[in-house]
């Protein structure tokens, strides 16, 4: 062997010696990683107040995720901008797993989605569509007929500007041609309050914020905006089938970390979340309050949310040129 070529050799082995051990060291940091979480208790921040469907998804999950984790594990409410504000506060905290923002369809946009790591889709469901029963309403195609009736009379609320509530709304007024009243609140809760009063007319809101109100009579659900019956309540029908054909949406809501932190640490949140997914107990609880469960990789939700993120940006747009054509 030439000595060119046996220093060749070397330099060879040099270099695959010195990429096994990046491979190994990189290994055992990322099972370092996932064995020291979590240290110390785990909050799940809700970037809307109390009483809406991100908050009820996290206070199912909080005490099985505590249990399976060995720590304790706190919803904080931390409401404001359409959820932007608690958005921020994740992408800020440190990257370690200990802070984990339970996100819904308006919380993340351009702005934020950066900033922060997709882990697990906890639920995408269906919004309900309710109205207040002195609407005297009790089908899409009546609505549609009022609101044409009665344009910019009739009152929607949701749980901010550019929100899913909003949205899933802005989306049938373009469909059926009708023109309705905004109101936006600080979160689902407030609106749906304000709902219950008679203050508004109407929502398109997640059925864990409303379906236990409608169950008592209060509130009046209509139908559902996905493209097919729901799961939790099969016997409303679909707006697509009552008389708006193509129409379909859907709120979704999953946790995310800060965009550093480590992916043995977004894995293992996503394993543990995925292994409640799929317990009876815990599915039966999201059914009743309208959620369907969802399973997936992090890669598959940082997909979705991407094709989300596109999709109501399109609309977005076309609300905005509507209004400079008025």
């Amino acid at each position: 062997m030439s000595a060119d070529r046996h220093a060749s050799t070397l330099a060879s082995r040099r270099t695959f010696i010195a990429a096994a051990a990046a491979t190994l060291g990189t290994a055992s940091s990322l099972a370092r990683a996932q064995q020291g979480f979590p240290a110390r208790p785990v909050t799940l921040l809700v970037p809307f107040p109390p009483g809406g469907g991100a908050d009820t998804l996290s206070r199912i999950l909080a005490v099985p995720l505590g249990k399976a984790w060995h720590q304790s594990v706190v919803v904080d409410n931390r409401p404001g901008a359409s959820g932007k504000i608690g958005a921020s506060a994740v992408a800020r905290a440190p990257a370690d797993g200990h802070m984990l923002l339970m996100a819904s369809t308006g919380a993340i946009d351009e702005s934020n989605s950066t900033a922060l790591a997709p882990v697990a889709l906890v639920s995408a469901s269906p919004y309900v569509a309710v109205v207040h029963p002195k609407l005297g309403i009790d089908n899409v195609r009546d609505l549609i007929a009022r609101a044409k009736a009665e344009p910019g009379k009739l009152a929607f609320g949701s749980s901010g500007e550019g929100s899913a509530s909003q949205l899933t709304v802005e989306l049938f007024k373009q469909m059926t041609g009708t023109d309705m009243l905004h109101v936006p609140y600080k979160g689902t809760g407030q609106a749906v309050t304000d709902l219950l009063a008679g203050t508004i007319q109407l929502m398109f809101a997640p059925g864990q914020a409303v379906l236990p109100h409608v169950a008592s009579g209060k509130l009046v659900a209509i139908a559902v905006t996905s493209p097919q019956r729901a799961r939790a309540v099969p016997t409303l029908p679909t707006i697509a089938e009552s008389g708006v054909p193509g129409y379909a949406a859907s709120g979704w809501f999953g946790l995310f970390a800060p965009a550093a932190t480590p992916q043995a640490v977004i894995r293992r949140v996503a394993d543990d979340v995925d292994v409640l997914m799929q317990r009876s107990d815990i599915a039966d609880a999201m059914l009743k309050v309208g959620a369907e469960p969802s399973r997936g990789t992090p890669a598959q939700f940082a997909r979705f949310v991407q094709e989300e993120l596109a999709k109501w940006s399109r609309l977005e747009a076309r609300m905005a040129g509507s209004q400079k054509s008025r």
